[in-house]
């Protein structure tokens, strides 16, 4: 997203903004003090934010998007917390391996051009024994879930209207369903996979590998 759609996304997921401070209140809760932490596409930065002021965490957020990096370091800046947000894909990051504690992929999965790829770079990236969340739609959620969801958004009618209808014609068409991610992941190397399905979503939780310990 770039322009105006990107402004009217990151308007628009605003009015949701006490989901963002649950999850990074939930994610904070079990992190370390210092944890080096990753959003992939965080758009206009809300969670990267909200868990920013809850401790000294290292905190990136990457996203493809350059209207968003913008949007994100604007909100950054005016909330008054340190995230370093950078512009950059999926399926390649500008990191070196084995950087962050934590990961982190809300409602964009979806959209990825290689999602395998994309699973590979998150495990990279991570650290031995870090950890990943992927959150997003499933493709078998029932319009009646959708419409649920989207009523909850505080949005006005005729964003309502629009949102129920991306969701029917873009979002469902591109989203994956529970053996589409399994083997995805079964690609990617994560030591252990955890899918939770909810009204409309996954929860994806994956941790890296860590090396054997080799005995003398």
């Amino acid at each position: 997203m770039e322009g105006m759609v990107a402004k009217w996304y990151a308007a628009n997921t605003g009015k949701s903004f006490d989901e963002f401070t649950r999850l990074a209140q939930r994610i904070a809760a079990q992190l370390p003090r210092g944890s080096g932490v990753l959003e992939v596409a965080p758009g206009p930065g809300y969670f990267c934010i909200e868990l920013a002021k809850l401790g000294p965490y290292s905190i990136t957020g990457l996203d493809i998007s350059h209207t968003f990096v913008e949007i994100a370091r604007k909100n950054a800046a005016e909330a008054g917390v340190p995230v370093d947000f950078r512009k950059g894909t999926a399926s390649k990051m500008p990191f070196a391996n084995d950087v962050f504690d934590f990961l982190l992929c809300r409602a964009a999965f979806k959209n990825f051009a290689a999602p395998v790829r994309a699973l590979e770079e998150m495990c990279r990236v991570l650290k031995p024994g870090g950890r990943g969340l992927i959150i997003d739609l499933r493709r078998d959620a029932s319009p009646e879930s959708i419409n649920r969801h989207v009523d909850t958004m505080g949005l006005s009618a005729v964003n309502r209207l629009l949102t129920k209808l991306a969701f029917r014609t873009m979002l469902l068409k591109s989203a994956y369903t529970k053996e589409q991610f399994e083997y995805m992941l079964s690609q990617a190397g994560f030591r252990s996979v955890d899918i939770q399905a909810d009204d409309i979503g996954f929860e994806i939780s994956m941790t890296k590998s860590k090396p054997p310990t080799t005995s003398h």
